[in-house]
């Protein structure tokens, strides 16, 4: 099931590519996330709910076992989330970007954070100006968790990469 997943979400974006659309990165998300109405432990062990959201953007809280939520909440959150991540990765970013390329960097800085986007290679290349190609060999670099390799974080890496070279 996951791999049919992917496989609609990399025709999702490759549709959307070729026909010149900008990409909505709220849309990119739901689709790499996924949407889960009860708390459930990521990849890395944190309680996550909804569309991958960790904390309730409204209280601040952390997600907890037990925790519930409605598919609507869950995409408040998620519109809410992504706003704020598309706003502090524009802050970031000292030069042009095109819609697809932030739709790019917020889906990863949604997955990878802030902080982590902040330090990145991947942001200094962007703004010395270097070229696209060495930006985009950079995304498959967060692929990994706790060391290890996640297969699903390397297709969305690739995909994010795409997007970003469109």
């Amino acid at each position: 099931m996951k791999g049919a997943r992917t496989y609609i979400v990399a025709l999702f974006v490759l549709a959307l590519v070729l026909i010149g659309t900008k990409v909505s990165a709220t849309k990119l998300i739901a689709k790499f996330e996924g949407l889960r109405l009860r708390a459930y432990k990521d990849s890395g062990g944190v309680w996550t709910i909804g569309y991958g959201t960790t904390i309730n953007p409204v209280t601040g809280i952390p997600i907890k076992q037990g925790d519930t939520i409605t598919k609507d909440t869950a995409l408040t959150w998620l519109r809410m989330q992504t706003a704020a991540t598309e706003t502090q990765v524009k802050a970031k970013i000292k030069v042009p970007q095109s819609p697809n390329q932030i739709a790019a960097l917020t889906s990863l800085t949604y997955n990878i954070g802030i902080g982590a986007f902040s330090r990145s290679t991947l942001l200094r290349l962007i703004n010395s100006g270097a070229d696209k190609n060495e930006i985009g060999a950079q995304f498959i670099r967060w692929n990994k968790v706790k060391g290890v390799e996640v297969p699903g974080l390397t297709r969305r890496r690739q995909l994010e990469a795409e997007l970003y070279l469109s």
